[in-house]
């Protein structure tokens, strides 16, 4: 097991350094002048744009300002946003709750789902139920989070108006204490909803092929010739097993959960990380870029790393390298 960490560990820690350097490089890659784009009226003078571009560390070669941002990186200093004027790490820090809040209950509730119906799919393969729930499945795993979130929005919001059409907060409303919580509640009902669907169809398919995987295992055969109840065999043999690709999945979807939340944070106007990254791409603000996608890194390695430790625990065979 500590060799197991060990490894890991290092494992994490190259990661993390790799995305860092990508991060410098891609961001600066992008068309477009982010202190021209602060300063666009005509008469700035040339003096006030080289002032400018030294205060935001953009001044000298490629390969200084990779040093000093790595010098800074060293020190817990993001940088200084180029559109907000602030230091990147207040900026991100405002905006982390709103995104938690949202991920972590949308990923969490299609966890739960999809693996509910995807065992209960597998269970009763080539049966009514398993077609019904597969169809389904599919339907909802092709169609893009955004466009599921615009048909959300054009049908609950503005067509029934049942739900706000976006924000996180009803303006103006002097709503507090529990009514605050509820109206916070109630307007991340469709942002949630449009990002469990999409996940929810995913974890369907893989629980389901999972569990026609296990159900075809000997020890199932075992446990039935033994006399066991189904519903015994389905929880304690077949369901647990038929677990550990899901375990996995999760850990990458908190990767790929970065750009569902771009969308869904987008189309709903959620102030989280992913409309500041959206706002941030636009007014080309480098720092703030920089920031938050070291920030998602440092989250999806870590999350990563549980999974990992978590996965060890149920399968033992993954602490000694089979």
């Amino acid at each position: 097991m500590r060799n197991f960490l060990i490894r890991k560990v290092i494992a994490s820690i190259v990661t993390l350094y790799a995305i860092v350097t990508a991060n410098f490089v891609i961001f600066r890659m992008a068309p477009g002048d982010p202190i021209r784009m602060m300063f666009r009226d005509p008469r700035v003078s040339a003096e006030q744009l080289a002032e400018q571009t030294e205060k935001f560390g953009l001044s000298g070669s490629l390969w200084d300002q990779y040093l000093a941002y790595m010098g800074n990186l060293l020190q817990g200093d993001l940088g200084l946003s180029f559109w907000q004027k602030r230091p990147v790490i207040d900026v991100i820090a405002e905006r982390i709750p709103q995104t938690l809040m949202l991920v972590l209950t949308a990923l969490a509730l299609a966890v739960l789902i999809g693996t509910f119906f995807g065992a209960l799919a597998g269970w009763k393969s080539g049966k009514k139920t398993d077609s019904i729930i597969l169809s389904t499945s599919l339907t909802l795993y092709s169609i893009p989070s955004f466009a599921m979130g615009i048909v959300l929005l054009m049908v609950f919001a503005y067509i029934l108006t049942i739900f706000p059409l976006g924000g996180i907060r009803t303006p103006a409303s002097g709503f507090t204490g529990i009514r605050s919580v509820l109206d916070v509640l109630w307007h991340m009902i469709l942002p949630a909803f449009s990002i469990i669907l999409w996940y929810v169809g995913e974890y369907i398919l893989l629980t389901r092929s999972s569990m026609l995987d296990v159900l075809g295992q000997d020890y199932i055969l075992t446990a039935r010739a033994k006399g066991l109840r189904e519903r015994l065999i389905r929880k304690r043999h077949a369901l647990r097993n038929a677990l550990l690709p899901v375990i996995t999945i999760t850990g990458v979807n908190l990767g790929f959960a970065v750009a569902g939340i771009i969308e869904a944070e987008t189309v709903f106007s959620w102030p989280g990380v992913g409309r500041l990254i959206y706002d941030a791409v636009l007014k080309r603000d480098y720092p703030l870029l920089q920031g938050v996608f070291l920030v998602f890194a440092a989250a999806i390695i870590l999350a990563n790393f549980v999974i990992d430790l978590i996965y060890s625990f149920v399968d033992p065979r993954i602490r000694v390298g089979e």
